[in-house]
């Protein structure tokens, strides 16, 4: 006897699984976190040394061809070391070509997906009330935000303050502490490289620290200073590195089949130069035009209605990963006109920091420091905003560092801890310079 024909189909989508027998629909209700998160199973992480000028051009050939490789940094010159996240599928082949064109290479992490998975354990939900906040975990942005509006409730010296909104429609919210009129300020930049999690942290961290610290330092940087505080410039970007890929870097403005400028190369000063990208699909794409993004325009629009109006003196970066205290240029080994005094102030920074935890930083110009680069905020603010003391932190880990931007919630105390002691020496040098007088 012939047995009854069954169609069969399915479909998943908003949590449902659709099963069609014949002509019956059975729904059934599936449980996952977000659909359609990216996902780095078996990608590796690898760690090269570029010795002649063959392996410059390969690896540079590589990035402008692949997109299987996720270079963090571009293949410049012999000497020197590039990290590069490296597809699954694309392991066997990533080998060969080492074997081939015989590159010393490293495996850092075997795994990116496990890291990730990792700290997942340590990120609050959304729904995170404010009194949860601390810092032994990640925070989505909407706690963030209900954190600082819940501290402008609580304390008088506390005011919210706005830049503008991002591309998608968000506030871009601050805070302002001022216990006493007339004072100079410094103002504080996080988040606007939205997978750098332990910027926003830490910057939220030093807030803490300036409100609630009994130390005397912190105490006199609290009472004698006015401060702004921007945890997540880059809103949308953040949301999205909780909600769909955790390593997302830019901003999330649509540019043909591509998302997204990288708003630290998007600022006027030397915008479209070295260390910056025309592609919109690159990581390190510099914008249509130079202040293309409503972020970085709210920015630079906010700094110069208030630079002189605040007396903004001090200009902070917070970034990872690198373990390193920068101050401008990006784009040209030319010396700025107090390249003696931002060197001094960044060694007496660096000593502080690793005096709390024993951890190395490296300190000089962005140019002659890190890598060339063009359109960054701090060399904007030092340029055109006449801030003299601007600085940019790359936090932990180290440059062949395991966990890249996905540091581990246990680090967040401690790098707080080291970065207020950098802040404390910072503003003691500069101000010994007279820079607040």
């Amino acid at each position: 006897m012939a047995g009854r024909q069954t169609s069969f189909s399915s479909f998943t989508r908003m949590g449902i699984i659709l099963i069609v027998f014949h002509s019956t629909i059975i729904a059934f209700p599936v449980a996952y976190e977000t659909e359609n998160r990216a996902r780095y199973d078996h990608y590796r992480l690898y760690r090269v040394q570029l010795e002649t000028d063959q392996h410059v051009q390969v690896f540079q050939d590589l990035e402008a061809k692949s997109d299987s490789c996720t270079f963090y940094g571009h293949a410049r010159q012999p000497g020197q070391q590039l990290t590069i996240m490296v597809a699954a599928n694309k392991v066997a082949d990533f080998e060969d070509l080492l074997d081939r064109f015989l590159v010393t290479g490293r495996v850092l992490e075997y795994n990116v997906q496990s890291r990730i998975d990792v700290e997942a354990k340590n990120v609050k939900p959304a729904t995170a009330a404010p009194s949860e906040f601390d810092w032994n975990h990640y925070f989505h942005l909407e706690t963030i935000y209900a954190w600082m509006d819940e501290l402008s409730q609580k304390h008088s010296f506390i005011t919210v303050t706005f830049l503008g909104n991002s591309y998608e429609g968000r506030p871009i919210k601050g805070i302002k502490l001022s216990r006493k009129p007339d004072n100079k300020a410094i103002f504080v930049e996080g988040g606007i490289h939205a997978r750098e999690w332990i910027s926003p942290a830490t910057a939220t961290f030093i807030l803490n620290q300036l409100i609630t610290s009994q130390d005397p330092k912190i105490v006199d940087l609290s009472t004698n200073y006015d401060w702004f505080f921007f945890p997540t410039v880059n809103p949308d970007g953040y949301k999205f590195s909780f909600e769909s890929d955790r390593l997302w870097r830019k901003n999330r403005q649509p540019y043909g089949i591509c998302r997204g400028v990288d708003l630290n190369r998007n600022f006027d000063s030397n915008w479209g130069g070295i260390g910056s990208s025309d592609d919109p699909c690159s990581y390190d794409f510099s914008g249509g035009s130079v202040f293309s993004e409503p972020e970085a325009k709210a920015l630079a629009d906010f700094i110069r209605k208030n630079a002189e109006k605040e007396r903004i003196r001090t200009y902070i970066a917070l970034h990872s990963y690198s373990q390193l205290l920068m101050f401008p240029l990006g784009h040209t080994p030319e010396k700025v006109a107090n390249y003696e005094h931002l060197q001094s102030i960044t060694d007496k920074a660096i000593a502080a920091l690793t005096a709390v935890h024993g951890t190395e930083f490296q300190g000089g110009s962005k140019h002659e420091t890190i890598y060339p680069s063009s359109g960054g905020s701090i060399d904007w603010a030092y340029q055109e905003a006449k801030i003299p003391v601007s600085l940019t932190f790359e936090l932990r880990g180290p440059p062949d560092s395991t966990d890249m931007f996905i540091l581990p919630a246990e680090q967040i105390t401690p790098v707080g801890e080291e970065t207020m002691a950098a802040f404390v020496a910072i503003v003691e040098e500069a101000q010994r310079m007279g820079y607040y007088d």
